[in-house]
């Protein structure tokens, strides 16, 4: 992957901290955002950039302001000649949740409002500008993380359960329509991974022993178990794939 460069978003925690390692390890030049950790966005940088010898740069993206990734990608312009990769990687959590996260009866519009923006929109948006510098070299690969939430049932899940099926839906729209620029696009869902994000739940615990139970592999997933479908789906042996989900769930969607 030298020579090339990947855009994730959300890179400074969990899943999208373990993809810029991963393809920066590969020699992937990467751009990331972040919320508003900047601290540690830098921080990032400098240890992949002297790790690896790789060019990488972040920048500043409230994902519930999905128009404003083109303000980001302006600026990746001025750093970057061009992109290869875009993963969609960024969610939210917190106060932004209420009304979406937590029992059927208890949603609320404004909540799941913003899990969509943040899960579907983001995606949209940030794919069509990373469509447009891929037309310009020939092709790339688009990713939406996902979720397995939209398979199996999993307690207060149901806003996001939701959306990751409808961000895999939209994965398979443009699939369809992004093929004849030799683009192809893509989802990898989860099972439950061991991120802060899933700590930050009230039934953390729960889920966590739930899960090992279920699956076959009897552990939790970690965030490296994604990376390497994320890596495959970037490559070349992954060259006529496009329009699938890729679960990695440890065999838990079948238990």
């Amino acid at each position: 992957m030298k020579g090339k460069t990947l855009f994730v978003s959300g890179g400074t925690r969990g899943i999208g901290r373990a993809l810029v390692y991963a393809f920066a390890k590969k020699g992937c030049d990467v751009a990331f955002t972040y919320s508003t950790k900047a601290d540690i966005a830098n921080e990032i940088i400098a240890d992949i950039e002297s790790k690896y010898g790789i060019k990488s740069r972040a920048y500043a993206l409230n994902i519930l302001e999905p128009e404003t990734y083109k303000d980001v990608y302006t600026e990746f312009d001025k750093d970057f000649e061009r992109l290869d990769f875009f993963i969609s990687n960024a969610i939210i959590s917190g106060r932004a949740v209420v009304g979406g996260f937590g029992p059927f009866m208890r949603l609320k519009p404004k909540g799941l409002n913003n899990i969509y923006t943040a899960t579907v929109d983001a995606f949209v948006v940030g794919a069509q500008e990373a469509a447009k510098r891929m037309e310009k070299t020939g092709g790339g690969s688009i990713i939406s993380m996902s979720s397995t939430g939209n398979l199996v049932y999993t307690p207060n899940y149901a806003g996001h359960g939701t959306n990751k099926a409808a961000v895999e839906a939209m994965v398979r729209y443009a699939a369809a329509e992004l093929g004849e620029k030799n683009i192809r696009v893509n989802a990898v869902s989860g099972g439950p991974i061991d991120t802060d994000a899933l700590k930050a739940f009230p039934n953390y615990e729960e889920v966590k022993s739930e899960v090992i139970r279920r699956s076959p592999l009897s552990r939790m997933g970690e965030v490296e178990d994604l990376t390497g479908a994320c890596l495959f789906l970037c490559g070349s042996e992954s060259s006529w794939l496009t329009g699938q989900t890729i679960v990695v769930d440890g065999g838990t969607t079948f238990q």
